[in-house]
């Protein structure tokens, strides 16, 4: 089968890879419809995480070709989403609503690589979800962003306790971001701010439920939100970035008692003590427990009820995989989906 792998930094190839088989009988294989490139990939692209023939890609649809023998919740013939984080749904922890933290969790991409014409999930049961039937294909970059980029805006609104009568802010304008304030939109979020300085993202963000549009990055930024708060800051504010201009900005946006999600993959951002011990704000992030919400985000979605699908800006065929990230590292595009 074909399939992308990163050599080393900015060296993106596809390629002749293995074809996936069962090993566990926990295990399914699944034939990809669509994949698509994430930023969190771009710490690859740009040499702040080490590649070295690595596999990538950790978002993914398409059909289950075969299951192992334990496999009981999704079917040969199935339309499947699953999460980039693989659990088992059943451990205490998962049972709690934290699969990206299942005691069996294991990322999707380097060890598996869903940029590819096939697949192998390991404990199909607990990542995969089947939906009602076979999509239609309009609804499949929208199922497609299901897989990490809207299940992790929502977990970031709702650990920012995004909801009735909240004031939403939304720290980055990239596919996170965007799905964050359709999340916050759905959540029933009074108020929503989106920070970008990018008219085109700017205009999605409206069209997801942003309110306001604020350009200002940093201490202006902060500024900005509480001259719109009256004075105060949000109630819930959204990291979606993961730099150190961006978390201090999301913090300093955060009222007093207000909650924060952050979901932005960080590097080197140290966080001074004093300055969130004396924010006195609510915290809560890291991997999203996209399974937690699949189910619900799938049918809302089957409905008609929202269109996640729009953040791609971009379709290529896998072969042009590194055009793609090409497109992404130079901001050319928001997220570029990968067709097989």
């Amino acid at each position: 089968m074909r399939g992308v792998v990163m050599y080393a930094a900015g060296d993106v190839r596809v390629e002749e890879r293995e074809d996936p088989k069962i090993i566990e009988p926990t295990d399914a294989i699944v034939k990809l419809t669509a994949t698509c490139i994430c930023g969190s990939d771009l710490w690859l692209y740009r040499g702040i995480e080490p590649a070295d023939h690595t596999l990538m890609g950790h978002e993914y649809v398409g059909v289950v070709e075969e299951v192992g023998a334990a496999v009981k919740t999704v079917k040969p013939g199935d339309f499947v989403v699953g999460s980039f984080v693989i659990s088992d749904n059943t451990c205490e922890i998962c049972q709690a609503g934290f699969q990206s933290k299942c005691v069996h969790a294991e990322f999707v991409h380097a060890g598996i690589g869903t940029q590819a014409e096939k697949a192998r999930i390991p404990l199909a049961d607990g990542t995969l979800v089947a939906t009602p039937g076979q999509p239609d294909p309009e609804l499949v970059p929208a199922l497609l962003a299901a897989s990490d980029v809207l299940g992790t805006g929502w977990y970031a609104a709702v650990a920012a306790e995004a909801g009735p009568g909240k004031t939403v802010a939304v720290v980055g304008d990239g596919a996170v971001g965007l799905m964050a304030v359709l999340a916050a939109k759905q959540l029933g979020a009074e108020r929503i701010i989106a920070m970008s300085r990018h008219p085109e993202r700017q205009k999605l963000a409206r069209y997801y439920g942003a309110t306001d549009i604020v350009e200002e990055r940093g201490n202006e930024g902060v500024a900005k939100i509480k001259e719109l708060t009256n004075g105060l800051g949000a109630h819930s504010v959204v990291e979606a970035v993961g730099t150190q201009e961006s978390f201090m900005q999301a913090v300093g946006a955060t009222r007093g008692g207000g909650h924060l999600g952050y979901v932005g993959v960080n590097y080197d951002v140290s966080i001074p003590g004093i300055e969130l011990f004396f924010a006195g704000i609510h915290t809560l992030g890291g991997p999203a427990p996209v399974r937690r919400f699949l189910p619900d985000l799938i049918q809302l979605i089957w409905d008609r009820k929202i269109d996640p699908g729009k953040v791609f800006d971009l379709t290529l065929p896998l072969e042009q995989a590194a055009e793609g990230y090409k497109a992404m590292d130079e901001r050319r595009a928001t997220k570029v989906m990968l067709t097989l």
